[in-house]
């Protein structure tokens, strides 16, 4: 399981430098700069995730249980999460209108606080110092 979150973390990270260059130098002359801001926030926020998840497959203080509860918290939080937010972002250059989903924004988000929340249980239920 560790092998796994790492790898994922990696590869979340690696696409997050990959949609931030794009961002940066494909998409700002096609869209507003709230878009722009917006796309910006799933990048920053999926790179948060990316490194979560590096610690996470590296830790010995969070127990195998944990660990995948954080991981596919962490998978289908960002895919909501930030997803969302590339779709709404990106929304005038397509023929699918994402504000009809708008909706899986928040719960993209609920499911990433429930990573950090069910991250530091693991923490407390540690004993020792």
């Amino acid at each position: 399981m560790d092998r796994k979150i790492l790898i994922t973390g990696a590869v979340l990270g690696v696409l997050s430098v990959v949609l931030g260059a794009f961002a940066a130098h494909g998409l700002k002359p096609l869209i507003a700069i709230e878009s722009m801001q917006t796309f910006e926030t799933g990048v920053r926020y999926q790179m948060y995730h990316a490194i979560l998840l590096l610690f996470v497959g590296n830790s010995v203080l969070v127990h195998q249980k944990a660990k995948k509860l954080i991981f596919l918290l962490v998978i289908f939080g960002v895919v909501l999460f930030s997803g969302s937010l590339y779709g709404l972002a990106t929304n005038t250059l397509t023929t699918f209108d994402f504000k009809s989903i708008a909706y899986l924004t928040p719960i993209g988000g609920l499911l990433l606080i429930s990573a950090w929340i069910a991250m530091l249980i693991a923490f407390i239920r540690v004993k020792g110092n």
